[in-house]
């Protein structure tokens, strides 16, 4: 395939997928992860992440050398090319004059998402959040380990990975009262160290629709009650009030 075969495929190839577009109001670390899913699907990613060195000599390499370094070019301009047309036009005086996409990828990497002190920023504010964290008494199981999982995931994709047993006793220490039961005995029966988040989420969904459906009984209990009260008044109120009439004939 000649150079110019090879640029015509990667226009296409790129033409034809859907971008996730980087722009200021965009989330930089989850426009992180689709880009390195997409770049990996059509497998450029390596070559973003480990970069590639251009040699000038290449009078000495062996054919299989050359093949090699022809497709590692060929996936480094796939990439580059992807990497242009994903950003503003702000963005783009950042990297126009780049041949890299490593070198590109560090650039938007470095002004969407800062250096080393702004990260550290950045993981002092999410410990902080996740710290202070508590389940809400409208909030069912799903909906509150959701907000906690994102707030680990970001902190994971922010280099602080933190170990399921952690996650576990967050979640078990930030529950509302009408878990203490239940957190007793998981507690109490379990080996925390092992148990997943999904066995937790598990256990505690299960106690979660025991205690909806009891609700849900003691409700339908309460109302019935209520309805056998209204049936025996009913007559007796019939009755009274035809006693009177009696009285007031005589």
């Amino acid at each position: 395939m000649s150079e110019l075969e090879s640029l015509i495929e990667i226009v296409s190839l790129a033409n034809n997928m859907p971008l996730p577009k980087l722009s200021k109001g965009v989330n930089y670390d989850n426009w992180s992860l689709r880009m390195k899913a997409l770049l990996g699907s059509q497998k450029v990613w390596e070559v973003v992440k480990n970069g590639h060195q251009e040699l000038e000599d290449v009078g000495e390499m062996t054919i299989a050398q050359l093949v090699t370094l022809k497709a590692t070019r060929k996936k480094d301009k796939t990439a580059l090319y992807v990497l242009y047309r994903v950003v503003d036009e702000s963005s783009f005086e950042k990297i126009a004059n780049v041949m890299c996409s490593k070198r590109v990828w560090d650039i938007l990497e470095k002004a969407y998402k800062g250096d080393n002190r702004a990260k550290q920023v950045r993981l002092h504010t999410l410990r902080g959040k996740l710290e202070r964290m508590r389940m809400k008494e409208a909030e069912g199981v799903a909906e509150y380990v959701l907000r906690v999982e994102t707030i680990v995931n970001q902190l994971g994709r922010n280099g602080e990975m933190l170990l399921a047993c952690r996650v576990v006793e967050k979640i078990l220490r930030s529950l509302t009262n009408e878990f203490e039961n239940i957190v007793c005995t998981i507690e109490e029966s379990k080996d925390l160290t092992s148990l997943s988040v999904e066995e937790l989420v598990g256990s505690l969904k299960a106690h979660e629709q025991r205690r909806r459906k009891k609700k849900v009984e003691s409700l339908d209990q309460a109302l019935q009650a209520k309805a056998t009260i209204r049936e025996k008044k009913v007559p007796y109120t019939q009755n009274t009030q035809g006693r009177g009439g009696k009285g007031r004939g005589g």
